[in-house]
């Protein structure tokens, strides 16, 4: 029997789960993102969102290249 999760739940798992994976095993944002979106089942609106988030968080900390 598979438990029902609020929406929110799965965004900051995902989050983690994004996190996590490009800094041990990098590879592009777009791919790791497109995972998330699967694994976690979240709408476009959401996977937007994240990118939006860790493109900012590249932006701020100087990273020019946040794609590979």
């Amino acid at each position: 029997m598979s438990t029902v999760m609020p929406q929110t739940e799965l965004l900051r798992k995902a989050l983690k789960w994004v996190s996590s994976t490009i800094e041990e095993k990098g590879g592009s944002l777009e791919t790791v993102i497109e995972q998330a979106s699967m694994r976690f089942n979240l709408s476009p609106k959401d996977s937007l969102f994240l990118k939006k988030i860790f493109e900012e968080n590249a932006v701020s900390q100087g990273k020019a290249d946040v794609s590979a």
